[in-house]
C-alpha cells in the first residue's frame, strides 16, 4: 500500500534524485563528459570522512550508507541513500573536506563525476543550481527531523519510523497489497536507529509476534506498515 495521506515520508527522505532529471541536455552533457562507472561490493567505501573531495557521486544502482564513527568506533548511519541520488557533493559546496563516510550497503554501481565539471556545470546551469539549493534546504529540514527522534522516541518507535523510510527505499515494480523486502543486516539496522543490535533484534521479534512483519534470514519483509505508522507516533 501507498504511505501518501498516513505518514509525512518526504519529513524523512532526501530527494536529489530529482536533481539531474530532465536537466537540458548541454548541462547533462557537460555534466557527465569525463564521469566513470564504478562496480562497488557490499561494504566497500566509497569516501571517507576528512579526506579530500575529488568529485562527486551519482548512484546508478544499489545503496549506500552515509555514516560517521565516533572515538570509540562506533558507526552512526546518517542516511540510507539510494538508486538516482547524488552524494559527496556537499564538501565542494562547502570547499572543505567529506563531512561523513560513505559505503555500499548491496552490490552498488556508482559513477564518479570530477570536482571541476561539477563546478563548471554550476557556473554554466542556473537550473541545476537552484534544484541543489532546494535539495540542501531539504536535506537540512530531514537532518533536524532525525535529531529530534533521536532525543524523544524510545528504540521501539525510531525503529518503526526506520523501517517505513527503508520500506519506500526498498519498493521495486511495487504493486498495491505486494509486501516490501528490506535487504539490510541488524548491526547496519541498528546503527540507523542508534542503539545496540541485541535491541534491534528484541524490538524485530515483538514485532513478529505482533505480525507487522516477518524475516527471512537479514530480510525483514513488512506486513502491516500502517501498524508500524502507529508504533511510530509521528504527527
Amino acid at each position: 500500500m501507498s504511505i501518501r495521506g498516513l505518514f509525512p515520508i518526504d519529513k524523512w527522505d532526501f530527494k536529489s534524485e530529482s536533481v539531474l532529471a530532465n536537466l537540458p541536455l548541454n548541462d547533462f552533457d557537460l555534466l557527465t563528459a569525463n564521469k566513470t562507472e564504478q562496480v562497488y561490493k557490499k561494504g566497500e567505501i566509497i569516501f571517507r570522512e576528512s579526506s579530500y573531495p575529488s568529485g562527486i557521486f551519482y548512484i546508478t544502482e544499489g545503496k549506500v550508507k552515509k555514516y560517521k564513527v565516533d572515538n570509540d568506533g562506533r558507526e552512526q548511519i546518517i542516511y540510507v541513500a539510494n538508486t538516482g541520488e547524488l552524494i559527496g557533493y556537499h564538501a565542494i559546496l562547502a570547499e572543505d573536506r567529506f563531512p561523513d563516510s560513505a559505503a555500499a550497503l548491496e552490490k552498488s554501481r556508482i559513477a564518479f563525476i570530477p570536482r571541476e565539471d561539477f563546478l563548471a556545470t554550476l557556473h554554466q546551469s542556473t537550473i541545476l543550481t537552484n534544484r541543489l539549493l532546494k535539495t540542501l534546504s531539504h536535506e537540512f529540514a530531514v537532518l533536524a527531523n532525525s535529531l529530534t527522534l533521536f532525543a524523544q522516541k524510545s528504540v521501539r518507535e525510531r525503529l518503526a519510523l526506520q523501517l517505513i523510510v527503508l520500506r519506500e527505499k526498498y519498493k521495486v515494480n511495487f504493486q498495491v497489497g505486494m509486501p516490501v523486502e528490506i535487504n539490510m543486516g541488524r548491526s547496519d539496522l541498528a546503527s540507523l536507529v542508534g542503539t545496540a543490535r541485541e535491541n534491534v533484534v528484541r524490538v524485530l521479534t515483538e514485532f513478529k509476534e505482533e505480525a507487522i512483519l516477518e524475516t527471512q534470514g537479514r530480510k525483514i519483509i513488512v506486513l502491516d506498515v500502517k501498524k508500524l505508522i502507529a508504533i511510530a507516533n509521528y504527527k
